[in-house]
């Protein structure tokens, strides 16, 4: 069962794990990004769009994330209809994200932002899954995960937009 102290620690877990890669993404991506790009080149429009957006447009897009995660769980507080399955698909790709960034460690063989609270972050996230799992069948908790992942990355991309918009990128 999802408790409500579960769905307010989200919130405080997602504000830590931004909060590291807000304070460190720009100067870090300036940094390494011609190296990435040099590692990985398949990647590099990538580094590059990254490279672009600076600390004002990743702080607007991470706001705009925020306030949807707060929206939705003050939703599932609430007990909204279907909120606590949206809100567990959100939990999902959050758990997921933070597992990206573990691996992307791995893969440049050194720190990526976001890296140190994922860490912190995976037993809170093993928690919260063994109580989305509690809750949901397996087809369901399939069903959640890929819709939260597309979720993630749709907002992801509309945020980043956003960002550039408001930065003027």
């Amino acid at each position: 069962m999802i408790t409500n102290v579960l769905y307010i620690l989200f919130i405080l877990a997602f504000i830590v794990h931004d909060g590291e890669e807000l304070a460190v993404q720009h100067k870090w991506v300036t940094a390494h990004g011609e190296t990435l790009s040099a590692k990985i080149p398949k990647l590099r429009h990538l580094f590059n769009y990254i490279r672009k957006l600076n600390t004002k447009a990743f702080a607007t897009a991470v706001f705009e994330e925020l306030v949807l995660l707060i929206a939705i769980t003050v939703c599932a507080l609430n007990g909204w209809p279907y909120s606590v399955e949206l809100w567990s698909a959100v939990f999902m790709a959050f758990s997921v994200h933070l597992i990206v960034h573990v691996i992307q460690a791995i893969v440049v063989r050194g720190y990526v932002p976001g890296l140190v609270s994922s860490i912190l972050l995976l037993p809170f996230s093993y928690l919260g899954m063994q109580s989305i799992c509690d809750t949901f069948n397996v087809s369901q908790l399939l069903l959640y995960g890929m819709v939260g992942v597309v979720l993630m990355l749709a907002n992801l991309v509309f945020a980043h937009w956003l960002g550039m918009k408001i930065a003027k990128c």
